[in-house]
């Protein structure tokens, strides 16, 4: 098969009524791409499973599926993805709808395709626009402050599941459970650019949110307190001979 030059990378957990809408947008979107798509199956419980086979019989030659066989979380499924990405960039979307593929065309044309990236590792999406509760709103901009203000890390809406990453810097991370929440950081870290532009926010279309107030303040204070201490301790080395925009 030909390498493809992107790769749609998407964790599913319990988003049966989403996937087809889904992937038809995303072929339709991204229609004179050189593209493939990973979903992975993190042990649904409803018809996601399902509903991935026939989208994977459906379209064959672009859409692979992965399921994991116990529970594993988000940053699970993108690394368990990771794995099988073929594409020189990596598109990270929600299985939810609410990140909009179209996106990725537009900054497809003017960052990527014919561009010199040079040491860009990271697109991170800003949302131009918020879909959730005002109460929501409020936690996630002030999650957000907190965070830039501690690591640095060039973004200012790391909430939003839309991320174009260079698979070479992605693959380049360490792994820990909701690492996705750092990916910038990561990014930034690892001695790559990060980039944000503006990307459109939508309601979910089927299903409910997976995350709660308390659940995410609680594990968000701890790894932000790990991620404080690991932005702090460098990355790896570039050497001279490697064929490295970072060099």
């Amino acid at each position: 098969m030909t390498q493809p030059d992107l790769t749609v990378l998407i964790p599913f957990y319990n988003e049966a009524g989403n996937i087809f809408p889904l992937l038809e947008e995303v072929h339709e979107a991204l229609n004179g791409i050189s593209f493939e798509v990973i979903c992975v199956n993190d042990c649904s419980e409803d018809a996601t499973g399902t509903q991935l086979a026939d989208a994977a019989a459906r379209w064959p030659e672009t859409v692979s599926v992965f399921t994991h066989i116990e529970r594993a979380g988000k940053s699970a499924a993108l690394f368990t993805g990771l794995k099988a990405v073929r594409g020189t960039w990596t598109q990270l979307i929600d299985g939810d709808g609410q990140n909009d593929i179209h996106d990725t065309a537009r900054l497809w044309s003017e960052v990527i395709d014919g561009q010199d990236t040079g040491r860009l590792g990271i697109v991170a999406g800003k949302r131009n626009s918020r879909n959730d509760s005002g109460f929501k709103w409020l936690q996630s901009r002030i999650a957000n402050g907190v965070r830039k203000f501690v690591l640095r890390d060039d973004a200012t809406d790391t909430g939003c599941g839309w991320k174009l990453i260079r698979t070479e810097a992605f693959r380049e991370l360490p792994y820990f459970a909701s690492m996705h929440r750092f990916l910038p950081a990561l990014i930034k870290r690892a001695g790559w650019d990060v980039r944000e532009e503006l990307v459109n926010d939508r309601a979910r279309w089927h299903g409910q949110s997976k995350y709660g107030f308390l659940g995410r303040l609680g594990a968000g204070i701890f790894d932000l307190l790990g991620m404080f201490w690991l932005t702090r301790r460098g990355g790896q080395g570039v050497a001279r001979e490697w064929n490295d925009p970072r060099g």
